[in-house]
């Protein structure tokens, strides 16, 4: 055995604080998509709305703020601390 196989596994002290720190977006759908174009029901539907009143919690990545932003106008959204 060699001393790699033998040594157990640290795990980097910046993974530890990026975990710590994710943040969390709870989007809720409070209008109907119905008038809009297709694009914006494909958004909702990415981000896992389907019905009115319906929720997600989600990351806060930059992917995640993009398709907010983009139907922005049909979502209440609130930050949340864990899911």
């Amino acid at each position: 055995m060699t001393d790699k196989e033998t040594k157990p596994k640290k795990t980097p002290k910046r993974a530890e604080k990026a975990a710590a720190a994710t943040k969390y977006v709870k989007v809720t759908l409070v209008r109907s998509l119905i008038g809009y174009p297709r694009v914006q029901w494909e958004t909702a539907k990415g981000l896992g709305l389907r019905k009115l009143n319906s929720h997600a919690v989600l990351k806060e990545t930059p992917e995640t703020l993009g398709m907010v932003h983009k139907i922005i106008h049909v979502l209440k959204v609130e930050t949340v601390e864990k899911p």
